[in-house]
């Protein structure tokens, strides 16, 4: 009578469990992969590396020294000249640009997008969601004109506010296409789950949906945050007066009529880029999440 022997963990032959760990070492490291992450990493981190040092360097030097080495003599003077040229006025100016824009883009879209979702199978919701696919094909500098003679009609030229109301109109579209997609993905039985309660759309919209799109949310909050922030088209063209400039136009006053202060320039891009890099390291985990989220779905 044959019998059949299984072997347990402790039983396994030496091939085998070569055989098993080299299998699984196999999945995990792709050596291809890596080294191109690597080599990726150096180039986007030499420019970055550039701009720190060289913002620490004296502009007597700066064409005397070798321009990836660190500065000989490490001076605070470029940022010292930076914040006494009204940095603290460009940098309010873009603030209050950035949030005066983000904010009701972000809410107007996410209203839109659940109303497009949510609202049924209408010729009206429809055309509506055609109109903002359409918004995304027309760039910022085919609509420039357009845009310009609208706020100068509305007497708004040379005001920030001119400034916030385009940036709202090109980011919405975008923001309606991502935040329509996730508030699909959410199962209907919660909603209608949240209809049998009692609840309104307005306290389903903001009780359901808002909580279980937070990543989206925040993706396209940061989104719309980093192209308004470095905006510089909207601002050249609606803007005349200094006082009304923000950070990206205001770089151009270091640019001389025959030189360029390129500490100065690089200090001043370094104050730029902190806000982001706040608001990255405050929503990096929702940011993430939203970025990765299609690809698990």
């Amino acid at each position: 009578m044959a019998t059949t022997l299984t072997k347990g963990p402790e039983q396994m032959s030496l091939g085998d469990h070569r055989h098993r760990k080299k299998s699984v070492n196999g999945k995990r490291r792709n050596w291809v992969a890596g080294t191109a992450g690597w080599i990726w990493l150096l180039i986007v981190m030499v420019p970055i590396y550039w701009i720190v040092i060289t913002s620490f360097k004296a502009q007597s030097n700066y064409y005397l020294e070798n321009p990836l080495a660190p500065p000989s003599e490490p001076t605070l003077a470029n940022y010292q000249l930076v914040i006494e040229s009204d940095f603290v006025r460009y940098f309010f100016n873009s603030l209050i640009v950035t949030v005066g824009a983000v904010v009701p883009a972000v809410a107007i879209a996410f209203m839109a997008a659940y109303a497009i979702v949510r609202g049924g199978d209408g010729r009206f919701l429809r055309w509506t969601n055609s109109m903002f696919l359409m918004g995304l094909a027309i760039p910022l500098q085919a609509t420039i004109i357009p845009v310009y003679l609208i706020i100068i009609r509305l007497n708004l030229y040379d005001s920030l506010l001119g400034m916030i109301l385009p940036s709202i109109a090109f980011a919405i579209p975008l923001s309606v296409l991502i935040l329509s997609n996730f508030i699909r993905d959410v199962p209907k039985e919660l909603f209608e789950s949240m209809r049998l309660d009692g609840a309104t759309e307005w306290g389903t919209l903001w009780k359901l949906a808002l909580p279980l799109t937070r990543p989206a949310v925040v993706t396209v909050t940061v989104y719309n945050a980093l192209q308004i922030w470095n905006g510089f088209l909207l601002p050249l063209v609606l803007t005349q007066s200094p006082e009304r400039q923000t950070l990206p136009l205001a770089l151009a006053n270091f640019q001389g009529q025959y030189t360029v202060n390129v500490p100065a320039v690089l200090a001043s891009v370094v104050l730029t880029t902190v806000p982001i890099l706040v608001l990255y390291v405050v929503g990096r985990r929702q940011l993430l999440a939203g970025l990765t989220a299609g690809f698990g779905k």
